[in-house]
């Protein structure tokens, strides 16, 4: 299929697909003219593609994770090292929302004080 048919089954932009393309995400095979010819399983590799950047994923690590990938299935080898790069991705989102905890309370503690402290006006 042409790069304008993987675009219309993946919802994702032909400017997009090249791009995945140039960063080593996708390898599609060159007719005798030039086009880009793509197969099933390139589907299925963007749609692995998507779910792992959803999932806050770079597209480097996401490069990592695609040789892990089983052939015509949505699971991945267990790859130690690819592991590893889960775990942390995990651990960065925890810690992430740790952060974004402590600020939304500091930030209500905040508006609470404000709230209390100051006069409310009355002139019309």
């Amino acid at each position: 299929m042409k790069i304008g048919e993987l675009s219309r089954r993946t919802s994702v932009s032909i400017r997009m697909l090249r791009y995945y393309e140039a960063e080593g995400l996708l390898a599609p095979v060159r007719t005798e003219t030039g086009y880009r010819d793509y197969g099933p399983a390139d589907v299925e590799t963007v749609g692995r593609i998507r779910l792992l950047g959803n999932a806050g994923m770079t597209l480097a690590a996401i490069r990592d994770f695609l040789p892990c990938s089983l052939e015509r299935r949505h699971a991945f080898e267990p790859c130690d090292e690819l592991k590893l790069k889960l775990r942390m991705q995990i651990s960065s989102i925890d810690e992430q929302s740790r952060k974004l905890s402590e600020s939304r309370s500091l930030l209500s503690d905040l508006l609470e004080a404000f709230e209390a402290s100051t006069p409310v006006s009355t002139r019309a």
